[in-house]
């Protein structure tokens, strides 16, 4: 149908959905637009739907990345990065067995009872380094150490675990 009109609107409040859209057009004719309240009244501006697209994902994985290439970021906020950056890799990477709502803890058991089956989800290996990155990721947790905020971070330790949590997502 869109081959044979002039022009589609196509209006939503669901971002992932326009998303979606906005990928699959043609880019030469496409055009974004947004509607932004101001006061009693709105205004339509230009969307920038490839940079609104970009998750806290891969904002976290660029910002550890980033840390790795050139240092001197805030070393905490980095320390704090890695256990969230794991869980949103795993969600995606295993839907079916790290939903939403599920703690890293148990979805670390479910994997270590799969084990040489043929429900195997990670081997013992990725297991253990799992189980380590997310072991110094917690003291930076606020679930898993109540003294997080004052928790030293050692730049030589961070740079490794930063490196050990970037590799492990790589090779699932």
């Amino acid at each position: 149908m869109v081959t044979r009109v002039a022009q589609v609107l196509v209006l939503s409040h669901t971002k992932p959905f326009l998303c979606r859209i906005w990928e699959g057009a043609d880019t030469a004719m496409r055009v974004a637009l947004h509607i932004i309240r101001d006061g009693n009244g709105s205004t339509i501006e230009p969307w920038n739907v490839d940079q609104d697209s970009i998750t806290q994902h891969d904002r976290g994985h660029a910002s550890l990345r980033e840390y790795l290439a050139n240092g001197g970021q805030n070393e905490r906020e980095i320390a704090c990065s890695i256990r969230p950056l794991l869980e949103s890799f795993l969600r995606v990477a295993y839907p079916e067995h790290f939903p939403p709502g599920t703690m890293l803890g148990p979805f670390r058991g479910l994997c270590e009872q799969r084990v040489n089956t043929a429900h195997q989800i990670l081997n013992a290996q990725d297991i253990q380094e799992l189980r380590d990155i997310v072991e110094y990721a917690n003291r930076f947790h606020h679930d898993t150490n109540p003294a997080w905020e004052t928790a030293v971070v050692n730049a030589a330790e961070l740079t490794g675990f930063v490196t050990r949590a970037l590799a492990l997502a790589k090779r699932q």
